[in-house]
């Protein structure tokens, strides 16, 4: 749920340990003639988008994702021990240990190869959970009143276990990179016109509303679809999950409502409780009771 504020700090880091700084910023890059500078940019692009493509686990989806799994691993591995020293840890030892034994009973079934899992239970009043690249989980404190039980909170770990092992971190770096030439290429090919200011300010509107939120919010559904499978597989009642995202939608609706839906990251919790249950069959299939 904390996943696409996660992404823009990975994509901070990714700036920092790699040197990228955009197409845009390239020394000499805007010396070029305008139609050698659209070319460049546009090979750049093939080329990332003709070696970039992997495949998702359990939905068969193609995405692209020109980085590494060993270069997200790293920049989950770095942030989240950043984060460990930044942010209180809970000293609540059952709510520690119901984490670590759901975590791991999830982990268990979760195809994510080089990771090194982790999961701490950090102290705050915010409503929310995380998974880095690399396995590293982080739930706030705030979420377990809404979580109940072991069920609930596999429903949240399950969902952002999923992220990790899909790689939506990475992607979503790929594609905000890949935004960002297009970028330049608007740029570009309109310096001379007068309307050159609308053209680029509506690349820029269009790119956010047009691509990266509708991404944002088909990454989460995915998460929502592979966390179901998981927490099934690891001996939860998915059924569970329908439970959770109910009690999730009346704490939003108390806190002020929600944004309207092409504004958001996220799926309105009515679609993600009308998709969860329609995936429900296949979660099912998957269910075998943990014995006692």
């Amino acid at each position: 749920m904390i996943f696409v504020r996660q992404s823009f700090v990975l994509f901070g880091q990714f700036v920092r340990l790699t040197g990228w700084r955009g197409v845009v910023r390239v020394p000499g890059m805007k010396t070029l003639p305008k139609r050698m500078l659209v070319s460049v940019v546009f090979a750049a692009l093939s080329a990332v988008l003709f070696t970039g493509c992997t495949t998702v686990p359990e939905t068969g989806r193609r995405q692209f994702n020109f980085m590494s799994p060993s270069q997200e691993m790293q920049l989950g591995f770095s942030e989240f021990d950043k984060m460990k020293k930044e942010m209180p840890v809970s000293t609540n030892a059952a709510a520690h240990a119901m984490l670590q034994r759901v975590g791991r009973r999830i982990a268990a079934v979760a195809p994510l190869e080089g990771a090194q899992w982790e999961f701490v239970l950090f102290e705050s009043k915010e409503v929310n959970a995380f998974c880095l690249p690399g396995g590293k989980v982080g739930v706030y404190t705030g979420i377990l009143p809404i979580t109940k039980d072991e069920a609930g909170l596999a429903t949240v770990i399950g969902h952002e276990v999923a992220h990790a092992v899909a790689r939506h971190g990475g992607e979503r770096i790929s594609t905000a990179m890949g935004l960002q030439m297009v970028g330049v290429v608007v740029d570009a090919a309109s310096a001379s016109s007068k309307y050159h200011g609308a053209f680029v300010t509506g690349y820029g509107l269009g790119s956010q509303l047009g691509v990266a939120l509708p991404h944002s919010r088909m990454q989460e559904s995915e998460a929502d679809r592979m966390g179901l499978i998981y927490m099934a597989r690891a001996g939860y009642d998915p059924e569970a999950a329908v439970g959770f995202w109910q009690r999730f939608a009346d704490f939003n609706n108390k806190a002020g409502g929600q944004t309207p839906w092409f504004l958001r990251t996220h799926p309105l919790d009515e679609t993600r409780i009308r998709d969860l249950q329609k995936w429900m069959p296949e979660a099912k299939a998957q269910f075998r009771p943990a014995a006692n």
